[in-house]
């Protein structure tokens, strides 16, 4: 498997390290998900379709929020205006031709009176998790099937990755009825550590391995090929994505600010991994 790329980036309020990679996994030959990770952007969108170009759905999904990429934190405006333009290049492209739809998660870093902030969104069953203080938070919250059974008591939570109509999920950019991104918003703080991955890799490793990398792995490029490579090593009937983010510190004195050694904002794509 490919070695996976660890970056960095300082910021007067904030400094973070992060790698992400991508696969098509081990039965799909058309890898659909697509992948944006760049200061102050971290998005995972997994297309659905197949022959209908979930692909594309994916992409442009993603494109919407790379305007965002810089040296700077975004406001809740510029995020809201990339979620509208998600929304809106994923349903042009679907007229007069078939489309897929995909799921957008991930997370931007938002200037709030001064203080840096995570903007968390959701739309379908990608996931951002958020591992601090030794525990482990799915933030986002599935928008399928299987989450609506565990909501109403007919599912147990365990039962859940193996159910069915897992993978049927009831909102999705390009798909049907247009709904809104689901949001939240927590302030950044010292040692956090984000998560933001599709559901190949949920629906191959359960959230007890994934806490316990999160917290026995220390860099995020290794933590994001191990997450990788036990998805793949479970059998990965589906495209997996991870992206993970580190937070090394905040409130950065002056003479902290900028790491000359810090790679530079182009060289963040994510890796395409293969076995």
């Amino acid at each position: 498997m490919s070695t996976v790329g660890e970056f960095r980036f300082s910021h007067p309020s904030i400094s973070l390290r992060w790698a992400g990679a991508t696969h098509p996994g081990m039965r799909r030959t058309v890898n659909e998900d697509s992948v944006f990770a760049s200061f102050p952007v971290f998005v995972v969108a997994d297309g659905m379709g197949g022959h209908a170009s979930g692909d594309v759905a994916s992409a442009l999904a993603i494109e919407a929020f790379r305007s965002l990429k810089g040296r700077t934190l975004a406001d809740v405006e510029c995020v809201e205006d990339a979620v509208e333009r998600a929304f809106e290049s994923v349903q042009q492209r679907s007229l007069g031709e078939p489309m897929g739809g995909t799921t957008l998660s991930g997370t931007v870093l938002v200037d709030v009176a001064g203080v840096a902030h995570w903007l968390i969104l959701n739309i379908g069953d990608s996931r951002t998790y958020l591992y601090e203080r030794g525990q482990l938070q799915q933030v986002t919250v599935d928008h399928s099937v299987v989450q609506e059974l565990v909501e109403t008591g007919a599912l147990r939570r365990a039962d859940a990755r193996r159910h069915p109509h897992r993978n049927v999920i009831t909102r999705a950019l390009g798909a049907g009825e247009r709904q809104p991104a689901d949001v939240w918003l927590r302030p950044a703080e010292h040692a956090q550590r984000l998560l933001v991955c599709s559901d190949g890799l949920t629906g191959e490793v359960d959230d007890g391995e994934i806490e316990q990398i999160l917290r026995d792995v220390h860099s995020p490029a290794a933590a994001a090929a191990l997450l990788m490579r036990r998805a793949l090593d479970a059998g990965a009937a589906d495209n997996v994505s991870v992206v993970v983010v580190d937070v090394d510190a905040v409130s950065l004195a002056d003479e902290d600010l900028f790491d000359t050694h810090a790679q530079s904002l182009d060289d963040t794509i994510p890796t395409e991994v293969r076995p």
